[in-house]
């Protein structure tokens, strides 16, 4: 007979199933977590970025020397090992030492900017900035003209003038310290047209106007004292006197030009910078107001003042503000008012001729020419005929004309500009120059750097020079006044001991030779 087994589980067995089933759950879970973290059989691993490939840097080019050319000893049919390769072999080297050698030779000759220049933009030496650079500095008393050039000029003529303008002496009555003209800056300066007498006027930063009679002498009058018992050892008078000189507050700013009427030498006009002109009249002693905004409270400073040599009431004027003015003296609230330029015009010129051309310089580094027989634009806002222009390197400060039609500029590119404009008398109204016209007839190296504490150099014609020999003043950075001629020919150099300022606004006598110059002190030199 069979048995049957047994169903039931022993402890043995049941405790291994329970092993077998804890293992199999411990693995499923590992396998779990595995497969989140991307470690399992079933997750592909991600691509791993490539590495950022590193710029390579830019090569140099490096400029090859002009060295002798290696040529091939096999295609020139010369043996390895043999005399001729040897002989090539040391050539070469030769020459490459002597080329080395001749790079780091020094070379004494001569060298010109625009054969040596290596970058940049192309050197013009007409264009030297340079020069602006080294002559800026003033050097006191150290002159750059004087009798040894008066001595090598071989032309009877100007030799003639020069010894003539060279003979002009300090005036000797004072020293140069001593006449205090003004009690500060001078700004503006000139003669009183009267030939028998020297009458020398300047107007100040602050408004006054000064007067110094150049006839008196330092000399004391002799006479007798009248002493009393406590005055015993005193003088009644002081042995050295002071100069006689008047002074009257005209204006409450600036007064930046006047002039002598050409009809009236008795009439004196004057500009300030507190934006109005007047008329002094030396005959009547009183100053009557001729121009003025309406409104008081207008800030328009007036930089100059001419009278129309040929209209005894048209005074013209210009302003900082770019704008230039006529107004008749005869109707005093009418004015004519041109903008000429967008900025600052230091000061205009009319020519004595044919006074309907006026010349404007401005600080936007234009000369201008314009005609004012022609007139365009609406009423309110007209505008004269431009002929032509001429720029400078930098700011103009003056223009002048003369009788000749000729204008001398001054500006701070360090030059003083002389053009030349023929036949004016025959132009067409709003006659259109060309640039070549406009272009100036001499250039003049001249050191305008004034800075702040110097009133700006003005280049100043002789209204009527008794030879006709046309020429003009402007100080001189190192203590002197220098003279040209208008071919821009230098005559003379005035300096003199007892000058310690330097003389920037100078000044000739309408008709005789005799030259006038103000200092930043108020202090006047003379010659004559």
């Amino acid at each position: 007979m069979v048995k049957k087994e047994s169903t039931e589980i022993s402890e043995y067995e049941r405790q291994r199933l329970e092993n077998i089933a804890q293992r199999d759950k411990l693995l499923k879970q590992l396998a779990l977590d595995a497969s989140s973290a991307g470690l399992g059989p079933g997750s592909k691993p991600k691509p791993a970025k490539p590495a950022a490939t590193k710029k390579k840097p830019a090569v140099k080019k490096v400029k090859e020397e002009n060295l002798p050319r290696r040529t091939s000893s096999r295609i020139a049919g010369i043996e390895a090992d043999s005399e001729v390769a040897k002989r090539k072999a040391e050539d070469e080297y030769v020459a490459v030492q002597e080329a080395a050698r001749v790079k780091r030779q020094r070379i004494s000759g001569p060298l010109d900017l625009k054969e040596v220049q290596v970058a940049g933009k192309d050197w013009d030496k007409n264009e030297n900035f340079l020069v602006d650079v080294v002559v800026r500095g003033a050097n006191p008393y150290k002159r750059t003209f004087g009798d040894d050039e008066v001595k090598e000029t071989t032309d009877r003529e100007l030799r003639a003038l020069r010894e003539k303008m060279n003979g002009l002496e300090l005036y000797d009555g004072f020293e140069p310290n001593r006449i205090k003209i003004t009690p500060e800056r001078i700004y503006s300066l000139g003669f009183h047209p009267v030939a028998d007498k020297p009458l020398v006027f300047a107007g100040d930063k602050m408004g006054n106007l000064g007067l110094f009679d150049a006839s008196q002498s330092s000399t004391p009058v002799k006479y007798e004292p009248i002493k009393t018992e406590d005055q015993d050892e005193e003088e009644a008078e002081e042995d050295d006197p002071d100069p006689n000189i008047t002074s009257f507050h005209l204006h409450t700013r600036t007064i930046s030009s006047f002039q002598f009427s050409p009809h009236n030498a008795s009439h004196l006009y004057t500009s300030s910078y507190d934006s109005s002109l007047r008329l002094l009249d030396l005959t009547k002693s009183s100053s009557t107001e001729i121009y003025a905004p309406e409104d008081t409270s207008l800030d328009e400073p007036i930089s100059g003042v001419e009278m129309d040599p040929q209209s005894p009431h048209l005074l013209y004027f210009s302003r900082l503000d770019g704008h230039v003015g006529r107004t008749d003296t005869r109707t005093p609230n009418t004015v004519d008012v041109f903008q000429l330029s967008e900025k600052k015009i230091g000061g205009f010129s009319l020519n004595p001729s044919v006074p309907h051309f006026i010349a404007t310089a401005s600080l936007d580094r234009t000369m201008r020419i314009w005609d004012l027989r022609k007139l365009s634009g609406k009423k309110g806002a007209q505008l004269p005929a431009l002929c032509g222009e001429h720029t400078s390197r930098l700011s103009v400060s003056h223009a002048a004309f003369n009788s000749a039609g000729q204008v001398a500029t001054a500006s701070y590119d360090d030059t003083v500009k002389i053009h030349t404009f023929e036949g004016m008398s025959g132009w067409k109204a709003g006659r259109d120059l060309t640039e070549r016209q406009m272009d100036p007839s001499s250039i003049i190296r001249h050191n305008n750097q004034t800075g702040r504490w110097v009133t700006i150099l003005r280049a100043q014609w002789q209204l009527h020079p008794s030879d006709n020999v046309h020429r003009f003043c402007i100080g001189n950075m190192n203590r002197f006044v220098d003279i040209y001629t208008s071919k821009g020919e230098q005559l003379a150099q005035l300096g003199g001991d007892g000058i310690t300022a330097v003389p920037a606004v100078a000044q000739f006598h309408p008709t005789n030779d005799w030259v006038a110059a103000g200092t930043a002190s108020g202090k006047l030199c003379l010659w004559m």
